[in-house]
């Protein structure tokens, strides 16, 4: 425990608050876009119109992003370095990990579109078929392990090991989040299809 405390400052209010935004987001998500599926209250706000509330929750879930990473940034700053990892070396490592995984985010952005990136199937705005060219045809969740590797690589190249403490929470995160969304997810297209099969009969 003295070993990670000597690079890891857990006294610092910058991490906490970096910390608890990580574990805010998805939760946010989650709730709101469940909230949504079963009482359509982001459609009633906006006026009845699922992608008008779509596009406001993709707003809320993109500025609460940059305000997360904003929180990360700063509590990099007040952490200690490992001198172990502040080598050129690593450096090159952490740039190619940060632009990968932004390759992996913006493509799967682009890929999905505004309503598949932002938990559109929520609001009945559902995709015609699964998406499967890049990134999707190397994992199926391209936007969260991308964002792990921008979180990754920003850590390596400060040299922060709180950093790296960070990334493993953010990872934690987006597992827990999977655990709740695939299966809903996959239940909302399952619902179409069978309602769709009985329309055919």
């Amino acid at each position: 425990m003295t070993c990670i405390t000597s690079y890891v400052d857990f006294t610092k209010e910058s991490l906490l608050l970096s910390a608890a935004s990580i574990v805010f987001n998805p939760t946010f998500w989650n709730i709101a876009a469940r909230l949504e599926y079963k009482t359509h209250i982001l459609t009633k706000c906006a006026f009845g119109n699922p992608r008008w509330g779509c596009y406001a929750l993709a707003v809320t879930i993109f500025s609460l992003g940059i305000i997360r990473d904003l929180l990360y940034e700063r509590a990099l700053k007040e952490q200690p370095v490992l001198e172990y990892l502040d080598h050129t070396y690593v450096k090159a490592m952490a740039v190619g990990t940060f632009a990968y995984g932004n390759i992996l985010v913006l493509s799967s952005m682009w890929a999905l579109g505004v309503t598949g990136t932002y938990l559109g199937d929520y609001f009945g705005i559902l995709m015609s078929e699964r998406v499967t060219g890049f990134p999707f045809n190397l994992t199926d969740n391209p936007m969260y392990y991308g964002s792990t590797l921008s979180f990754l690589g920003t850590a390596l190249y400060f040299a922060k090991p709180a950093g790296l403490v960070i990334t493993a929470l953010v990872l934690v995160m987006y597992m827990i989040a999977l655990r709740f969304e695939e299966p809903f997810t996959a239940e909302i297209y399952a619902k179409r299809d069978r309602e769709e099969a009985k329309k055919q009969k």
